[in-house]
């Protein structure tokens, strides 16, 4: 295992390097001066200046990336320019929220889809099949934004039951930070939860129909140990792959769902850097989201050994 891993981190290191240089010289092509927009109204040349030498823009792009690159190492992000705040303290304000949200989501999808998904795949061709299906199709076609806003409109005005938006830290409250999440929890985990229904279905079919599930019927195993241990064991492969992409697009932040809640995540805070043009924010969360997505797939990788053992080689 230890040098399965070695190998994975020597592939994802790399990738790593090559991501943040990519998404620090995409930046470089944005509209916008930095040096302008922190000079103020007035824009003095020798302020300018001043600041375009503070922050190294006056450097050739090689060098910029090295000073950048040796700042996020120590854990330094930039400054936002809008809000004059450093970036790192802003992620960490807003990974907490991003964190829980798509934790929450995930854990709906994951108690939704798995078992519809096997249930289907074990009952196919009858009524069971056909209403998981169905229910597939319905979470697949739902927009997130209407969604949000249907639920808002029974649970929360209607029923009076959770708040129809905003977020409670759950230090301060952990009965009143469940009640702010869990409509937009679900909204987002409604639609993985379809995705996973039908890739767990596709699976399952194709795994139950092989010689050794025949086998282990024929010898005599019950029903449940043939499905739950023979058959999603090694159906589960394409499973966590899509489970992996999935929760780094959680991590991502929702956007729309975000919008429509007033959840302070990661979606918010991009859009809200995006319109104000604080690139430095930008690029400090989509650097964060890319290592999210790379350290999610080395650890599907490492759950791959470990649903199957013949795949260390």
């Amino acid at each position: 295992m230890l040098t399965f891993l070695i190998r994975r981190l020597a592939i994802v290191l790399p990738t790593l390097l090559f991501v943040s240089f990519i998404i620090f010289g995409l930046q470089q092509l944005l509209p916008g001066d930095p040096a302008s927009a922190m000079a103020g109204e007035e824009r003095d040349p020798e302020v300018v200046a001043h600041v375009r030498k503070m922050l190294h823009l006056d450097e050739p792009l090689p060098v910029r990336y090295g000073y950048w690159i040796g700042a996020v190492l120590q854990g330094d992000l930039g400054l936002s320019l809008r809000i004059q705040k450093p970036v790192t303290e802003l992620v960490l304000e807003k990974l907490p929220v991003t964190i829980q949200l798509a934790t929450m989501a995930f854990l709906i999808a994951l108690l939704i889809g798995i078992p519809m998904g096997v249930l289907s795949a074990v009952k196919n061709g009858t009524a069971w099949d056909y209403g998981a299906n169905v229910i597939a199709l319905w979470g697949l076609s739902t927009p997130n934004f209407w969604l949000g806003i249907m639920m808002i409109l029974l649970f929360s005005v209607q029923l009076g039951w959770p708040p129809a938006s905003g977020f409670v830290p759950p230090s301060e409250d952990l009965s009143r930070n469940l009640q702010s999440t869990i409509m937009p929890a679900f909204v987002l985990g409604n639609a993985i939860a379809a995705v996973m229904m039908r890739h767990t279905r596709s699976a399952m079919l194709q795994v139950l129909t092989t010689d050794y599930v025949r086998t282990a019927r024929a010898k005599g195993l019950g029903e449940g140990k043939v499905v739950g241990k023979h058959a999603f064991r090694n159906a589960s492969i394409p499973v966590i792959t899509l489970g992996a992409l999935e929760f780094g697009q959680l991590l991502s932040g929702a956007v729309l769902t975000e919008q429509v809640f007033t959840i302070p995540g990661f979606g918010k805070l991009i859009v809200d850097a995006v319109f104000n043009r604080d690139y430095a924010v930008v690029q400090g969360v989509v650097l964060c989201t890319a290592t999210a997505y790379l350290l999610l797939n080395l650890m599907a990788d490492i759950l791959y050994v470990l649903a199957n053992p013949r795949l260390r080689g």
